[in-house]
């Protein structure tokens, strides 16, 4: 029987193989076409990214309680796919390495999550894996159709869980 533990390990590992395919495909474009205005809720494949990896330093660092809140957003966005595909590697290594250091109790202590004007919020780490792992799956899927645009086809991303047609990569993070 699979247990809630066992699938946030296996949603990080599946985050960070998709993030890894799509990264490496991104890099393949020209910086011109990384950057160019597209349409989407982020004007660029760069800009959407570097969403994804801001946003993914803003819940680990509410997970990890480290303090930052809010902060995180200050750091420069990232210029070059290749820049951001090391970057995101490094958060994708931490999130995996954070679940796999869960225990059940775990999962329903709750995290405050700096909100700005809104004030602080407490959510549980359960509930903030959840939506951070949605949060990726729905901007990777915008950075997907994207590069349907561009002369980079775009990578299969969901052959990770089935034993049937698993791809080659996901094999290394099983």
């Amino acid at each position: 029987m699979t247990t809630a533990l066992d699938h946030l390990h296996l949603m990080a590992r599946n985050n960070a193989y998709a993030n890894e395919r799509l990264h490496e495909a991104c890099c393949q474009l020209s910086q011109e076409a990384f950057v160019a205005e597209r349409t989407n809720f982020f004007p660029s494949i760069r800009e959407t990214l570097n969403h994804n990896w801001e946003v993914d330093r803003y819940y680990l660092d509410a997970l990890r309680e480290e303090g930052r809140g809010l902060g995180v957003f200050d750091a420069p966005h990232l210029e070059t796919a290749s820049e951001l595909k090391e970057a995101q590697a490094l958060l994708d290594r931490m999130l995996i390495g954070f679940c796999d250091s869960l225990t059940k109790t775990d999962l329903s202590r709750k995290v405050v999550q700096d909100r700005g004007r809104n004030g602080r919020f407490e959510e549980t780490i359960a509930n903030t894996l959840l939506h951070l792992f949605q949060h990726q799956i729905h901007h990777r899927g915008q950075v997907h159709a994207m590069l349907a645009g561009t002369n980079v086809a775009p990578p299969q991303l969901d052959e990770f869980f089935l034993d049937f047609d698993r791809h080659p990569a996901a094999e290394r993070y099983l």
